[in-house]
């Protein structure tokens, strides 16, 4: 799909099946990341992302109404503008991931490999939180 910044427009498909799988798409990952708001080992972002990249590639008024969107529009517009992530959201992610995580592998998964494996990606997703600038407001 390549890469777009938040102010660019969006060069939408002329294909009208691949736009409607798109559209479609992109709103299932839209769901998701709402979801993820309430899900502490969903992540948010990465599908709010994906939802954008769809979106872009899909429909204009979805795209500008998805960068336009109150409540997580704002964060969209700052990632994709390499601004950053707030503090105070980096710090309430990275509490919930390792909350979520930490609690399945101890409570609920008893294999080994598997509390490994949710120990990498907890570390994974903490590095690439982390590597991302801090947004000052």
């Amino acid at each position: 799909m390549g890469t777009f910044q938040a102010d660019e427009k969006p060069r939408t498909t002329s294909k009208k099946w691949l736009r409607w799988l798109l559209i479609v798409t992109g709103t299932f990952f839209l769901g998701m990341g709402i979801i993820g708001i309430f899900v502490p080992v969903l992540p948010t972002t990465p599908f709010l992302l994906l939802a954008a990249a769809c979106y872009a590639r899909s429909s204009e008024r979805l795209y500008a109404w998805l960068l336009a969107n109150k409540w997580f529009g704002k964060y969209i517009r700052n990632y994709l503008q390499k601004k950053g992530i707030p503090l105070k959201i980096k710090i309430a992610v990275i509490t919930m991931l390792w909350a979520g995580i930490g609690t399945t592998a101890i409570f609920i998964v008893e294999a080994v490999y598997i509390r490994a494996i949710l120990a990498v990606i907890a570390v994974g997703v903490t590095v690439h939180l982390l590597i991302i600038p801090t947004l000052h407001e």
